[in-house]
């Protein structure tokens, strides 16, 4: 039998024909006698056979011929191995009636009906709950308030509720102190006559409720409080204000009953984020779809709790602003990128980068960041991310992992200025902090050396996050040519049933040879993974090559692109200096991408609007939608509350305006927009350049997940976040630069 058995592999060593098992079809002709795959060919059938021995590929101590023993054991470590990418072979496809292909097919089966059934069923449970009450349309009532005359109504109901909303409308000012001074301010007074003869509820329950008052504004700002009516027995409701300067204020107020507490309302909207942010992470649905349902299950909640908006309310809590910003600037990047122009910034960065990787990626992040601190994270982002995935498409690279890094880099230089980040503009913009001394140009000069300090920490924190990282998207054709003889290999021993000595020794044999091929795989990928990190020798060769493959294909075009693109930039520019400018950034791109429209002469309208990022503008509304919700459902409120609570915001406030504690109040509004800013690396929805960034290059086919965000993304934010903290404590502390 052993002679046998010798003179059976002696054959296969020495005859170049195999068995019918060994044979494959190759559908490319991509692999040669060169090549170390496959080298065996049928030309008149268009067969590939992987032969038992190549010397190319193993070496003298990896030999063929070994005892039995070792054969044994090899045997036993290429059943771990194949066992071990089993999965990768399933779905190639490539393990035909195999008994684990069946199985994993039907669990995938069964996940997969489980998770549609469950989201019909909720789907279908949110929209009963909604059809089922009515909208609640609110019954405003003008008012005129002054210190003589006072507004009182019964709004006693015999509906069973517990809670009573109470709304506002006018010149107010949204989360003013509780206690105001001298400030101009309107009361509200819930009172409760309970049952004559109670001896556990007192006779009167009296709410108050403080709003303060601006009458320099001129549009209205609407305002709401919830009280807890314990009984049904008469509720009133009176108003009264104090004034100074302005004899009469005109207000308007609505009223309301619910049918659930705030805690069960708190509860609720908790649950619903809750989901929505496993559906995300975890990707069971697309982001946008996630986003809808958490909008459709937090409108059934508001139905059920008796407080249903109607759809011309819910279309009013759009921020259309946003949106007409992401859409002008989506049409300029979409008709800038038939210029050819993104190729040759590719180029370019290739060319200054010299063919060297990790210098090319730290100038796009660096320059990235340069870009935000003048420009909004948004507009950054639509306009690099086409750039990144173009260059690294030349240059082979994986966008995936260039695009994360640029767009926290983004993030990082939006906090640089008053301008960069929607929260540094919020801040700057507030007429209380400008009289204390907190002005354009002071803001952009403490921001500016904190986010220096937070770069020069990011940039070797992100070369050690990626020390191990692939970043390489293919490699080289030998490489991925060994891959797939591997999988030849490994698909020939396993269709081998091991029922009698010999075909256990022949499956020993092919799975030694595997494991010879693996071995030999990993030697040439850390050899591939050695030169990758060093300098391109070509690389003055390779420029050559792609400056005349990749060129401005239309120069006219490109112009008008420039000119158009220069003037919306400027734009941005004077509307955060200039008042005279009366257009919003979402006026300004909506106009800039019709002048492009016009002089581009676009006449295929529709080859536009595909590359449109339709999801992440669906995405964006639904957020709104599903934010404004959960604030209607008293979540926001209380979050805030206990924000409050942890962190003593009051005690902050007035102590800054205590005028023997002397604790000043900048330094506190550079710490929240550091956290604002660089906060938002945390997470793939943490900031508004991450979603569309993502979104861009799903629509280019290198979608990234919430976790692959995430493992570079946390530990981004909590390096810069620590860095900024440290930051502020040695400036403002330590050296008094207040």
């Amino acid at each position: 039998m052993d002679r046998d058995f010798g003179s059976f592999v002696a054959e296969h060593r020495s005859h170049s024909p195999v068995p019918p098992f060994l044979s494959c079809r190759s559908r490319e002709p991509r692999f040669t006698e060169n090549t170390p795959l496959l080298s065996n060919s049928l030309q008149e059938m268009g067969l590939q056979c992987p032969p038992l021995y190549h010397p190319h590929l193993i070496s003298a101590e990896e030999s063929w011929d070994t005892s039995s023993v070792e054969w044994e054991g090899q045997s036993l470590l290429g059943s771990e191995v194949a066992g071990s990418s089993r999965s990768a072979s399933e779905k190639g496809d490539l393990l035909e009636g195999g008994p684990a292909r069946p199985r994993l097919s039907k669990l995938r089966y069964c996940v997969r009906w489980f998770r549609v059934t469950g989201l019909f069923v909720f789907v279908v449970v949110c929209s009963i709950s909604f059809s089922l009450y009515p909208d609640q349309g609110k019954f405003w009532q003008l008012l005129a308030v002054s210190p003589l005359e006072s507004y009182s109504a019964n709004i006693s109901s015999r509906a069973d509720s517990k809670l009573l909303q109470v709304d506002l409308a006018g010149p107010l000012v949204a989360g003013g102190p509780s206690r105001p001074g001298r400030e101009e301010h309107v009361v509200v007074e819930v009172t409760q006559a309970n049952a004559p003869g109670s001896r556990r509820q007192p006779p009167q329950v009296t709410y108050n409720w403080t709003v303060l008052l601006n009458p320099q504004l001129s549009e209205h700002v609407v305002v709401s409080r919830t009280f807890e009516v314990p009984s049904r027995e008469s509720v009133s409701l009176s108003i009264r204000a104090a004034l100074r300067q302005t004899p009469v204020v005109p207000l308007l107020v609505a009223h309301q009953y619910l049918r659930a507490s705030v805690e069960a309302q708190v509860t609720i909207a908790a649950i619903i984020l809750a989901g929505v942010y496993v559906l995300i992470i975890f990707e069971i649905v697309h982001r946008t779809l996630a986003a809808m349902l958490g909008s459709l299950a937090a409108l059934a909640a508001l139905a059920v709790t008796g407080d249903r908006p109607s759809l011309t309310h819910v279309v009013e809590w759009i921020d259309f602003e946003t949106l007409a910003l992401l859409f002008g600037m989506m049409i300029l990047v979409a008709i800038s990128s038939e210029t050819g122009f993104f190729d040759y910034c590719a180029v370019k960065a290739y060319q200054l980068s010299r063919g060297r990787v990790w210098p090319m990626i730290f100038m796009l992040c660096l320059f990235a960041a340069v870009l935000s601190a003048f420009l909004d994270n948004v507009t950054t982002s639509l306009l690099f991310t086409p750039v990144t995935i173009r260059l690294c498409e030349v240059l082979n690279l994986d966008p995936r992992q260039v695009l994360i890094a640029e767009v926290i880099f983004t993030n990082i230089g939006g906090a640089a200025t008053a301008i960069g980040d929607p929260p540094n503009v919020i801040i700057v913009s507030n007429q209380e902090l400008r009289k204390m001394g907190l002005d354009f140009a002071g803001f952009t000069a403490h921001m500016f050396v904190g986010i220096c300090f937070v770069l020069l920490f990011s940039i070797p924190l992100l070369r050690l996050l990626y020390w191990n990282r692939k970043l390489y998207n293919k490699e080289p054709s030998e490489i991925v040519e060994l891959k797939h003889e591997i999988l030849v290999w490994r698909l020939t021993a396993q269709r081998i049933s091991p029922a009698s000595r010999e075909e256990t020794a022949v499956r020993g044999l092919l799975l030694g040879k595997v494991v010879a091929l693996q071995r030999l795989l990993a030697r040439r990928l850390h050899t591939f993974h050695r030169q990758i990190s060093q300098e391109d020798k070509n690389w003055e060769t390779n420029i050559q090559e792609l400056q005349k493959k990749h060129r401005i294909s239309d120069r006219i075009l490109l112009a008008k692109c420039l000119m158009v693109l220069g003037f919306v930039i400027l734009m941005f520019f004077l509307n955060s200096f200039v008042p005279g400018v009366h257009l919003d950034l979402g006026w300004i791109a909506i106009l800039g991408a019709l002048w492009l429209l016009i002089l581009a002469d676009i006449h295929d309208f529709e080859i536009i609007l595909h590359r449109v990022e339709w999801a992440t503008l669906l995405f964006f509304a639904a957020l709104f939608v599903l934010m404004e919700a959960l604030a209607h459902l008293h979540l926001i409120e209380y979050v805030g509350e206990q924000t409050a609570l942890l962190i003593k915001i009051p005690v902050l406030l007035n102590l800054s305006q205590d005028p023997e504690v002397s604790l000043p109040a900048p330094p506190l509004m550079y710490a929240l927009a550091l956290g604002a800013c660089l906060g938002g690396n945390g997470t793939l929805i943490g900031a508004s350049a991450n979603v569309v960034c993502a979104g861009i290059a799903e629509q280019h086919g290198y979608g990234f997940s919430f976790l692959q965000f995430f493992r570079l993304g946390f530990p981004m934010m909590v390096v810069s976040c620590t860095v900024g903290m440290c930051y502020l404590l040695v400036v403002h502390v330590v050296m008094g630069w207040n």
